[in-house]
């Protein structure tokens, strides 16, 4: 009985069991895995936010959080009501376009070899996949708006009430389950540290490469501009495999418009867009913990959509991040 003690009392063996527990937790609450995430994301970038006009404004914390979540309900309201109809509306017309262009023979033997490989890999199979999520969210609009309306009040709350929040979490800190608390203290410090730096800065990342290749397509006559312009953001979240998986629909849909001389162009934009990303944005935006190989960027990316699904294409990089933070991996060779 001594030795498991022993075991036990190992700090690290004793992280592990925790760490093993809260992600058994998360399984067994994984239909509300939406809310979870939604409510971390907006807690954690609204909270980003908030600090920046704290610091350049002598106003209230309450003010400022309160104004601000104003702002981003009312554009989000305006947005959806103004907007929606449009999106589905464009993408519908994207998803018949690029259809159309699969099902027409063509001439040229370089499209033809394209597409036998496209189609020898199964990648309109993946792109099938990613619109019938995308269509069966619409489906559950209802049931999705309902989570975000949730996930924006309680962060709303959370930042209204963080400090009273952080003064009453302390008091667990000498309660009798004082060495569980301090432990989820610790990752709940890492995971902040590194998951939403993560995401802080693929959402930014995204933003700005949404912005640059919309105003470049913009230029180029692309039609269903809209439409274009949200699937280049969301395929953006996900690391490195949504620039190639976006570039598939731009090649087609510059084809069907210009020919082999506007998907030339295309995938030059498409490159500097990147290039940017890589040698610019990345290093001012993420740290040197995050600079993955591109092998093992692909590997999380396929395991973690099969575990989460798409949400695992967003949140599969910032959780292996996470991970490589809690063993320290690299954390000698920093020093």
């Amino acid at each position: 009985m001594g030795e498991y003690k022993n075991i036990f009392a190992n700090k690290d063996v004793k992280r592990f069991f925790i760490l093993v527990l809260f992600a058994a937790v998360l399984y067994a609450v994984s239909s509300m895995i939406n809310l979870i995430l939604f409510t971390f994301i907006f807690a954690f970038l609204m909270d980003r936010i908030v600090q920046v006009f704290s610091k350049r404004l002598p106003i209230k914390r309450s003010i400022i959080v309160i104004a601000l979540y104003i702002i981003v309900i009312g554009a989000l309201v305006y947005g959806i009501s103004a907007y929606l109809p449009v999106f589905i509306y464009e993408i519908q017309q994207l998803v018949r376009n690029i259809i159309r262009f699969y099902m027409r023979p063509n001439d040229n033997p370089v499209i033809n070899y394209i597409m036998d490989t496209i189609s020898r890999y199964q990648v309109f199979s993946y792109l099938e996949q990613g619109f019938s999520f995308v269509l069966g969210y619409f489906k559950n609009i209802g049931k999705l708006g309902l989570q975000v309306f949730l996930a924006i009040i309680l962060s709303l709350f959370y930042l209204l009430e963080k400090e009273r929040l952080q003064n009453f979490s302390h008091k667990f800190s000498e309660s009798k389950i004082a060495p569980l608390y301090l432990e989820l203290q610790y990752f709940g410090r890492k995971f902040a540290g590194t998951f939403g730096k993560v995401i802080e800065a693929q959402f930014i990342i995204a933003l700005v490469n949404c912005g640059l290749t919309t105003i470049s397509l913009y230029f180029l006559g692309f039609p269903q501009l809209f439409g274009i312009a949200m699937m280049i953001f969301l395929l953006g979240l996900i690391p490195v495999a949504g620039v190639i998986i976006s570039l598939i629909p731009l090649c087609i849909i510059a084809f069907s418009i210009g020919g082999i001389a506007k998907v030339v162009t295309v995938i030059i934009i498409v490159m500097v867009v990147h290039a940017i990303e890589a040698y610019i944005l990345n290093p001012k935006l993420m740290s040197s913990k995050t600079d993955l190989p591109v092998f093992f960027t692909f590997i999380v990316l396929i395991f973690s959509e099969h575990f989460f699904g798409v949400w695992g294409l967003i949140v599969g990089i910032p959780i292996f991040i996470f991970l490589l933070d809690i063993l320290e991996v690299g954390d000698k060779k920093q020093k």
